[in-house]
């Protein structure tokens, strides 16, 4: 088992990795709207939100050895759920090609700090 980390998708502080490499899958801890290059958190609405979300995913993805498309299972959290779906919607398809998408469970659940989105995924990924 492997721990990826990458500065370019920040974490608060907590006892946990950004990731978790074993036998060519790839575990990616919840990402939040975390700016790397500034260390602050991106705390705009649900698109600007999973805009940024959605680039520390693909940053630490990328530094385990997969990528975007090769997701396959997605975890959503939104507290604001349904009020912020169709938004989250809306910025999530900008970064995949239709029609297939990976597999995905969306929840509402509380999130601290102001941010309305977290997004925990598996993927295959190179060893």
């Amino acid at each position: 088992m492997e721990v990826i980390k990458t500065g370019i998708a920040t974490m608060p502080p907590g006892p946990f990795s950004q990731a978790v490499r074993h036998n060519g899958i790839v575990y990616v801890a919840g990402q939040v709207a975390y700016d790397g290059v500034s260390g602050k958190p991106v705390l705009g609405d649900i698109k600007e939100q999973t805009r940024q979300v959605m680039k520390n995913l693909t940053a630490v993805l990328e530094a385990s050895g997969s990528s975007l498309d090769r997701i396959m299972k997605l975890t959503c959290i939104l507290p604001n759920f349904p009020t912020d779906y169709i938004g989250f919607n809306e910025a999530f398809k900008e970064f995949f090609e239709g029609p297939t998408y990976p597999a995905r469970t969306t929840l509402q659940g509380g999130l601290l700090g102001g941010f309305i989105i977290e997004i925990e995924a598996i993927a295959v990924c190179d060893e």
